[in-house]
């Protein structure tokens, strides 16, 4: 292990790289713990702050986990997030059981609570509303992925399945249908980047300066009311979202202008 003096990166940054370089060769497993901070010091030749500051960037990108009192460790996962809001609702309107058996879904509170701006918006109602909100967390085998929210406005749900406090044997947006008698028809997709709450950041086990990942995922009916305005968010550097789709083959009078350069 070592470090070019002469190079225009940051040593910091060259220890960040090779030590997440030994991580995806498996020199250190999921779950293993590192060297300390002192003794990787050592290893590299430099000051104790130089090995932090490499430790605390790879905690922003989600490679490692420090547990206080305890040391600095691979984080134990390396599954990545590949799901759309449209993956609730699967290639058919029916439990989507390859999301079922990936991941969790807790519920973690169901009651009124004031809207936030971007639900209050979206619903067409002022800030601070009293909806319905159902809470929940989402787990992989190890680890929080995501946290969430789906709001109602209570004329749709009271005194429905919607304000008890259970969790369903079918995809929320099934029981929503039944208990509202409204069909869930279209939805739109918002995402975004954001520094996380502290309640997010100690739910997520991520650190307060790492970006994650925001989804606002309104679901409307035939008269493009909104029904549902759900909300998501998941560590940015552990989550990828994926969409695969089918591009349109050309037709005979779409040929480009013969004239026309594409680089």
């Amino acid at each position: 292990m070592q470090i070019n003096p002469g190079a225009a990166e940051f040593p910091h940054r060259q220890i960040a790289a090779q030590l997440k370089a030994q991580v995806r060769r498996g020199d250190w497993g999921p779950g293993e713990r590192l060297p300390s901070i002192p003794a990787i010091a050592e290893m590299f030749g430099v000051a104790k702050q130089t090995v932090q500051r490499a430790v605390d960037q790879l905690r922003v990108e989600g490679v490692l986990i420090t547990k206080p009192g305890s040391g600095t460790y691979v984080r134990g996962t390396r599954r990545r997030l590949n799901r759309l809001a449209r993956g609730r609702y699967g290639g058919f309107r029916g439990y989507h059981t390859d999301l079922a058996a990936r991941y969790r879904q807790q519920l973690v509170s169901v009651g009124r609570s004031p809207a936030p701006a971007e639900v209050a918006d979206a619903f067409g109602v002022a800030d601070g509303t009293e909806l319905l909100c159902r809470r929940h967390l989402v787990r992989t085998d190890d680890s929080p992925v995501e946290v969430g929210a789906s709001w109602f406005l209570p004329a749709d749900t009271a005194g429905t399945s919607l304000e008890r406090v259970e969790a369903f044997g079918r995809p929320l947006y099934q029981e929503a249908e039944e208990a509202t008698g409204r069909r869930y028809v279209t939805a739109t997709d918002t995402i975004s980047a954001r520094q996380p709450s502290r309640e997010e950041a100690e739910i997520l086990q991520i650190r307060p300066d790492t970006p994650v990942l925001h989804l606002l995922h309104v679901a409307f009916d035939e008269r493009h009311k909104p029904i549902e305005v759900a909300q998501a968010t998941w560590p940015g550097p552990m989550t990828t979202l994926t969409e695969e789709y089918k591009i349109p083959a050309p037709t005979p009078d779409q040929d480009p202008d013969p004239g026309l350069v594409l680089g």
